[in-house]
């Protein structure tokens, strides 16, 4: 602890953003460049060596937070890199795109605002990059069994990554063109540019895994002919079967999921189409659903050029500070968060008619109308209490050029030309693959990891279980694993 009274003596001081102006103009991270690492020393300061880190519990990697927090406030990267790394494989994905639910178990955070645990982190990542800290680290012998990873989004990479560190070899298998999952297609470059992606997966080349684009195993590859030529597979294709809003016309076309708008923004981005054929440009937008995804999809729609964009939220507005009664301390608090994306849309004005952020809280999807060509034109709703129930007089009507639906997803694709036909797994009430403790589904040498077992959920916790399988997989494969693992009964190095 550098400074004992850090805490008393030094606010909360969070990485600024560029202003809205400005950075609606373009798709670069909203935040301003290089003004985090002056101020991140003194934040790190903050940090209480509490003695019972609370931070460790909230978060689903185990990070050792107290510890880099300590090193950054002496100016001590190189460990303070060592210590991060030692629990997370991707540190500037998680800094940049976790919600931080340690930082509401921070034990500062009982009566203060919390350490910027999240900004530290990626502090520490950008700074190990810039200065090297983070070569190859590929093994120094191979032990002849093969393991195939089926999804390259952050679960699957961190598999793949941990089991070519234990001298396996890894192949993995993507059905898009480039590796990355949604951390390539669903979340928009203003949150995390692409270059943060390809540099770690540069590092995951020259460790040795390979990787298999444009194939997509069910359809390309039989998953039983996948899993015969692997000593292991493990499935991390994420939860891609989403929800759908059973309203009347929901048939009228420029009616859309979200995850059918986010990736052509981002191939637009990525210089693969001149512009998206889904573009909100001059469109009145209607976002349905109020979570990450559908703020994804409003920063989209801003820098599109969206008319006006409004995003409904079945739930009721939450309030500025947790309720003790039933989220206490240290739980994570469904409170009000201002994201970037609303912020934008607020000050740019683009939904006069809706909440001051562009959300209107407590708001049901009644039917859509459209126009005589099938085309929607209007989203009729009204709004509900807490049990969802109709709040008499309160209907009204939103016009709608393009409606994008972000409600969700219930686990990964299922039929006959997916793995979970083509291997018979079992799967739960929520869509999400059957697995044991050890990750292992219903075919022998077959695993599931990330939302594909878990039900869809934070980048962090798919690194989490990513770790977790890799062990699990390790220890099925040898006996026995030294691979450290932040979840289920691998939480430990173990042997047989």
């Amino acid at each position: 602890m550098a400074d004992p009274k850090g805490f008393l003596t030094t606010p909360r001081r969070e990485w600024p953003r560029r202003p809205v102006e400005e950075r609606v103009r373009d798709w670069d991270e909203v935040y301003v460049p290089g003004a985090l690492l002056p101020i991140v020393e003194a934040q790190a300061d903050r940090c209480m060596d509490c003695g019972v880190p609370f931070c460790h519990e909230a978060c689903p990697l185990g990070n050792l937070i107290p510890e880099w927090n300590d090193l950054v406030s002496r100016s001590d990267w190189r460990a303070a890199s060592d210590r991060l790394h030692a629990t997370n494989n991707f540190p500037e994905f998680t800094g940049r795109l976790c919600p931080a639910p340690c930082e509401a178990g921070c034990v500062l955070a009982i009566n203060q605002p919390a350490v910027t645990i999240k900004n530290v982190e990626v502090a520490i990542a950008d700074r190990a990059w810039r200065d090297g800290l983070t070569p190859p680290k590929p093994p120094d012998r191979l032990t002849g069994r093969t393991v195939a990873v089926v999804g390259s989004g952050p679960a699957g990479l961190a598999a793949a990554q941990q089991l070519t560190r234990a001298g396996h070899t890894v192949a993995v298998f993507e059905r898009d063109d480039r590796p990355g999952g949604l951390l390539r297609y669903g979340i928009p470059s203003f949150k995390m540019e692409k270059r943060h992606l390809d540099r770690r997966l540069e590092q995951l080349r020259a460790e040795g895994v390979r990787f298999r684009t444009s194939v997509e195993v069910g359809r390309d590859i039989d998953a039983a002919e996948l899993r015969s030529r692997y000593d292991a597979v493990i499935l991390a294709v994420g939860a891609t079967a989403w929800r759908e809003l059973d309203v009347p016309g929901r048939e009228l076309s420029g009616i859309r999921q979200a995850m059918e708008y986010l990736p052509l923004a981002n191939r637009a981005c990525q210089g693969d189409l001149d512009a998206s054929p889904l573009s909100a440009a001059g469109k009145h937008v209607v976002i349905v659903g109020g979570g990450d995804t559908g703020a994804d999809c409003l920063g989209t729609a801003v820098r599109e050029g969206a008319a006006s964009v409004t995003q409904l939220d079945i739930y009721g507005q939450p309030g500025a500070e947790r309720d003790e009664n039933v989220e206490p301390w240290p739980t994570y608090p469904k409170i009000y968060r201002l994201s970037a994306a609303h912020e934008e849309a607020g000050e740019l004005r683009t939904a006069p008619a809706a909440h001051a952020d562009a959300r209107l809280f407590a708001a049901s999807t009644l039917r859509f109308t459209g126009d005589d060509e099938g085309r929607v034109t209007e989203l009729h709703l009204v709004e509900v209490d807490e049990a969802r129930r109709p709040r008499q007089g309160t209907s009204r009507v939103l016009p709608a050029d393009l409606v994008l639906l972000a409600l969700g997803f219930s686990g990964p694709e299922r039929g006959a030309g997916t793995p979970v036909g083509q291997l018979g797994l079992a799967t739960d009430a929520r869509g999400a693959l059957v697995r044991d403790a050890r990750f292992a589904t219903s075919a022998p040498g077959v695993f599931a990891a990330g939302d594909a077992g878990r039900g869809q959920s934070l980048v962090v916790w798919a690194i989490a279980e990513g770790r977790a399988a890799a062990a699990a997989v390790d220890h099925w494969l040898t006996g026995a694993t030294r691979l450290p693992a932040p979840i289920g009964p691998y939480d430990r190095p173990m042997t047989a």
